[in-house]
């Protein structure tokens, strides 16, 4: 029988809860997909992530509860590698049909590539890699050669951009797919603007722009805030004070280079700064309070935050950089600016005239094609194509 079409017992190697952040959405979300559709899973995920040099927010862990139907297993340490083998061992023992590791950082390469390639001496189990990023945004010594480690016992590869495909063929010939992020379904249905608005203390008649996420300089919050300045010196003296932006993510650096720009451009009064991480509980009320979500990044693969404006139908502004502008049609889910002040404030403009119904309907059409189903599907297909 062809291992597709039956039950499968997957192992998922990456972050959950207790941990937070868009890894741990996503994988958990994974979790439930591969369950509605049959197989059993379970997931590793780390009791130690990230020492603490190389985690810059306040925690690294949720304080939401955790998952009642979730089989999660907090026992992977990152740099102790004496666990690495504990548990590589008994990945080799369970003998899953099928591992699913996440790779997004290279620092995590001699610890999961250890452990793949201890599971997999059972002859028995596949590997599947979904890499967020192959080349990091942020590098470092070592980059190189912990990649080069992580890639070898993989037997195949899921990118969400093309980008990370490309940088991919650089490390590995192994087969691999590109699959467009599935959106975020699992932060609650929409709320109303008006009542995320009061939840938020943010008024009614205010248009709201939305940066959402943690704040690194890739990500680009220095642009928009030049771009934001602009964007009031234009605008109608009646309106001006109306407009805003709400910054809502965690400082991952300094802030207070930021907090000098904000001062100087005297943009504070038109700013809404919620600049602590945002529980999973919270995201639909920032969504849902926005009339459009700027990405202004300078660089990028893909981004978790599209997916959510998906699901919450708030139009969006991206930076022509990476993976961003393949999920984003033009004038038709969103813009698209060049990653610099004047072309981002010239369509944070043409956002408020165009005006958010008009981008409804082509949101709705073009979201169907972002299922979680297709992702199992391109996983499964990829890890046992060669099954008959």
């Amino acid at each position: 029988m062809n291992p597709v079409n039956k039950s499968l017992r997957i192992s998922i190697i990456g972050p959950a809860h207790p941990l937070r952040g868009g890894l741990a959405s996503f994988n958990e979300r994974m979790a439930r997909a591969f369950m509605s559709e049959g197989h059993t899973v379970n997931i590793y995920t780390f009791s130690l992530q990230y020492p603490g040099f190389l985690f810059p927010g306040t925690t690294q862990y949720s304080s939401e509860p955790a998952p009642s139907d979730l089989d999660i297993r907090v026992c992977i340490n990152s740099v102790n590698p004496l666990n690495w083998l504990r548990v590589g061992r008994k990945l080799k023992r369970e003998k899953p049909d099928l591992i699913i590791v996440r790779y997004w950082l290279p620092f995590m390469g001699p610890c999961l590539g250890t452990i793949l390639r201890l599971a997999t001496g059972n002859g028995h189990t596949k590997i599947v890699c979904i890499a967020d990023n192959i080349i990091p945004h942020e590098k470092r010594p070592g980059d190189t050669a912990f990649t080069r480690y992580f890639v070898k016992p993989v037997d195949a590869f899921i990118t969400m951009s093309e980008k990370v495909l490309k940088d991919l063929s650089l490390f590995s010939g192994k087969p691999a797919r590109y699959i467009a992020h599935p959106l975020y379904d699992n932060f609650g249905e929409p709320v109303s603007q008006l009542e995320a608005r009061k939840t938020l203390g943010i008024a009614a008649d205010d248009y709201v722009f939305l940066f959402f996420g943690f704040i690194r300089r890739y990500k680009g919050l220095d642009i928009l805030l030049d771009a934001f300045a602009a964007l009031l010196k234009k605008a109608d003296e009646a309106r001006r004070p109306n407009i805003k932006l709400l910054v809502a993510g965690e400082f991952y650096e300094d802030k207070s280079a930021y907090e000098q720009q904000i001062q100087s451009l005297q943009i504070s009064n038109n700013l809404v700064l919620r600049t602590e991480f945002i529980p999973d509980s919270a995201v639909r009320l920032y969504l849902c309070a926005a009339d459009a979500v700027v990405q202004p990044y300078r660089q990028a693969t893909q981004s978790g935050v599209t997916p959510l404006a998906y699901h919450f139908n708030i139009p969006m502004i991206v930076t022509n950089v990476g993976g961003l502008p393949a999920m984003v049609p033009e004038g038709r889910v969103g813009l698209i600016a060049e990653p610099n002040a004047v072309d981002l404030s010239n369509k944070m403009a043409r956002m408020m005239e165009t005006g958010k119904e008009h981008f409804l309907p082509f949101m709705e059409e073009e979201k169907k094609k972002y299922s979680w189903s297709a992702l199992v599907q391109a996983i499964t297909g990829l890890a046992f194509q060669n099954k008959q």
